[in-house]
């Protein structure tokens, strides 16, 4: 489906960001993965022989500048930035009695990636992809969708709460303003998904047995990320519960597809 595209994909050195780019790479793309982690290299060298793809391994910070301006480059010595994945973030609890000095460490750990990243990695892909058209897909979550369950937002996790639903602004924004060029910009708003952050928030990293059988695999959301490429809606929010399938679902209307209200 995806040959002769070029994808980046932040934040690809595990989880989400390893299935993302193993997909993409799959389903026929070349990938830029990237990640603040030097594993990365390692990830896409194994996700290369896995499936014969052109899968370059990059340590890059999308909080900054220079690695962002890096990484397009890169992509465009490839052949081009045909789709991007806006997958690397970062949580941590941010209780909101913490101190001033600690509540300004925490916005600035957890909006340079999760919000400013996003920003600058995307208007750098911008001017490349107004050449043939792509796909921008914003990793978010279902904290931003109507509840289908108790647990969503969180209130000790009130800057990654922000930082999300802070993207609904680019991804209903971006669709509209990029729509001309054949540039379609979307958001995967899932809920528990098997990844090392999620795991990260219980002890010694395990789920609980009745949770465990009920969490999702980041295959599974990286199958709903192509079944949105074949769909070719732009502007929206697709929503990934847990104990639901794992789908795009049909299209909203218009002033309903950021807040994903029935």
């Amino acid at each position: 489906m995806l040959e002769g595209k070029v994808a980046i994909v932040s934040g690809a050195a595990q989880g989400l960001g390893e299935a993302f780019a193993r997909k993409l790479a799959q389903e026929g793309a070349d990938v830029l993965a990237f990640d603040v982690k030097d594993t990365v290299a390692d990830v896409a060298k194994k996700i290369a022989a896995e499936t014969g793809r052109k899968v370059v391994g990059m340590k890059a910070d999308v909080s900054k500048r220079s690695d962002v301006e890096k990484v397009v480059a890169k992509a465009v010595e490839m052949g081009g930035v045909d789709i991007l994945v806006n997958n690397a973030g970062t949580h941590r609890k941010t209780p909101v009695d913490s101190s001033w000095e600690q509540a300004v460490a925490d916005w600035d750990f957890i909006m340079d990636t999760n919000f400013k990243g996003v920003l600058m990695l995307s208007r750098a892909c911008v001017p490349h992809m107004k050449e043939k058209g792509g796909d921008i897909v914003n990793i978010s979550t279902y904290y931003v969708l109507p509840a289908r369950s108790d647990g969503t937002n969180q209130p000790d996790t009130d800057l990654y709460n922000a930082s999300k639903w802070a993207l609904n602004g680019f991804t209903d924004s971006w669709s509209k303003s990029l729509e001309e060029f054949g540039i379609r910009v979307n958001a995967l708003c899932m809920g528990a998904t098997d990844t090392p952050m999620l795991r990260g928030i219980f002890p010694n990293g395990e789920y609980p047995a009745d949770f465990a059988k009920l969490v999702m695999k980041p295959e599974q959301i990286a199958q709903q990320m192509i079944d949105l490429f074949k769909d070719g809606r732009t502007g929206e929010n697709i929503g990934a519960w847990v104990g639901y399938p794992v789908e795009v679902g049909p299209r909203k209307a218009p002033n309903k597809r950021i807040s994903g209200v029935a």
